[in-house]
């Protein structure tokens, strides 16, 4: 991968006569990596298994009893606000089950991004990456057990959109915190890192979605919250593997002084990420259309019966995890052989071929749903080959952009940065949710169509972006 660091990176917490010894390493990385590794595997568990029931659980089950007269606390506030705001993008209409559905969707999972951005300032500022870790994973773990009740749904979405806030960018932070500057290790500890996200990504479908489908919500729902309790019980005991976070130097006073104003190519190093941020929108609201429109063609249009045995549809959620423990090694392989030819893309680039294999894996739904009628149920193979293409450009553009903004944040603001690099993510995902309300009144066709040109669209501006961004930071990205 390139190594990039055109400003200040991300330090990491040199030991001082106060902190533990320095741990051994396994694998030729800090012990400290694995600890993260598993805590980030469980949360995401969590996280994905909750999101594979959602959009499901809401068609089927949440929005249907409501209109029945269900009292769900904050239905009707939600319902009203989501009316308003697609609104003012001139649908008047009310929206369907599946339109709503895919609102709410968006709307949680954008949230989910939108607060790390705030959790990053008070982890720099106030509470520290630890203990930040610890209250974003005791608020997630009392969001997921309240989906339980149909009742505290709400509720439930607001304690785990407040808990990853506080969770999703310290976590990621400290792992670049493991390596003193320059590092060469820090790229793949990301993608080993990385990993652990979709290692859990994986297994949460198969036992959260199996569960929630085939058993109960309820079940599926609780089996997210003990992902998430697991999650932060490996955090807790392996807190001593893990570096000093600048709060805990501050508390032992021995923290360096360093100067507070931001210098002009600092300025630059955070203008340049602000852009790829922007950007990145593109990617995520297309990309987001797994948990939404593309599950539920999963279960619409697809068929699951294999040997007599008729599988959850919720599965689907598995293919794009196990996609990347098959391809992320050979891709590395593949950039490192490309480095010695000195012909490996620059980060940029990377970010740019990633949207347009997004764009193109929907192009293979465009052929599926020219051959799978509406009322059909068609081939697995078609989600197949879309989530093998996908996958390939979330591997060109996701675990980049986390090394990337370790390198080039200032040191002192870079939990707040990583919160900023996951706000795109909160802006794609409310996007996705607002297109996702189009499936049911456009042709599949059409639909699948204009993700293809918007996620080629976002490709093409990273590719355009490429020059002038090593003119203004001197340096290649």
């Amino acid at each position: 991968m390139d190594e990039l660091g055109t400003a200040p990176a991300a330090h990491a917490v040199q030991p001082t006569e106060h902190s533990h010894k320095k741990p051994g390493e396994w694998f030729g990385h800090p012990k400290g990596l694995y600890v993260l590794f598993f805590t980030e595997m469980w949360e995401r568990f969590s996280y994905y298994g909750m999101r594979a029931l959602l959009v499901l659980y809401m068609v089927k089950i949440l929005i249907l009893d409501a209109n029945k007269g269900m009292t769900i606390f904050g239905y009707n506030s939600v319902r009203h606000f989501v009316q308003w705001s697609v609104g003012l993008f001139g649908v008047h209409n009310p929206l369907s089950v599946q339109a709503l559905a895919s609102q709410i969707y968006g709307l949680y999972t954008g949230f989910v991004y939108f607060t790390p951005f705030f959790g990053g300032i008070l982890a720099d500022r106030v509470f520290g990456q630890r203990k930040s870790v610890y209250i974003g994973g005791i608020l997630m773990s009392i969001g997921h057990f309240l989906m339980a009740s149909e009742r505290f749904f709400f509720f439930a979405l607001f304690f785990l959109i407040l808990g990853n806030g506080c969770f999703k960018p310290n976590i990621s932070t400290q792992v670049g915190n493991l390596y003193p500057e320059g590092d060469p290790r820090r790229d793949s500890a990301f993608t080993i890192f990385y990993m652990g996200i979709n290692l859990g990504a994986f297994f949460s479908p198969l036992v959260c979605g199996t569960l929630g489908q085939l058993v109960g919500w309820d079940w599926g729902f609780g089996a997210a919250g003990v992902g998430m309790v697991s999650g932060l019980l490996i955090y807790h005991f392996g807190r001593h593997l893990l570096p000093e976070d600048r709060m805990m130097k501050k508390s032992d006073g021995a923290e360096a002084a360093e100067p507070q104003k931001i210098t002009s190519q600092e300025w630059k190093a955070i203008a340049s990420l602000i852009f790829l941020c922007i950007v990145n929108i593109v990617f995520w609201a297309v990309y987001e259309q797994q948990g939404n429109t593309m599950q539920l063609w999963a279960d619409q249009n697809t068929r699951w019966n294999f040997f007599g045995f008729t599988f959850p549809s919720s599965w689907y959620q598995s293919f794009n995890p196990i996609f990347i423990f098959l391809f992320a090694p050979f891709l590395d392989k593949f950039w490192e052989w490309q480095d010695s030819h000195g012909g490996e893309p620059t980060t940029v680039n990377k970010m740019g071929i990633g949207c347009v294999l997004l764009g193109l894996s929907f192009v293979v739904m465009i052929f599926a749903s020219k051959l799978v009628g509406p009322a059909q149920r068609g081939s697995l193979l078609w989600l197949v080959s879309s989530s093998a293409i996908l996958t390939v450009g979330e591997l060109y553009l996701s675990p980049i952009g986390l090394s990337l903004v370790t390198k080039v944040s200032p040191a002192r603001m870079v939990s707040m940065m990583m919160g900023m690099w996951f706000l795109s993510s909160f802006f794609g995902d409310y996007l996705s949710g607002f297109i996702g309300g189009f499936y049911g009144t456009m042709t599949k066709e059409t639909f699948f169509a204009l993700m293809t040109g918007l996620g080629i669209g976002a490709g093409l501006i990273f590719f355009a972006a490429n020059q002038p961004l090593k003119k203004i930071l001197e340096h290649e990205v």
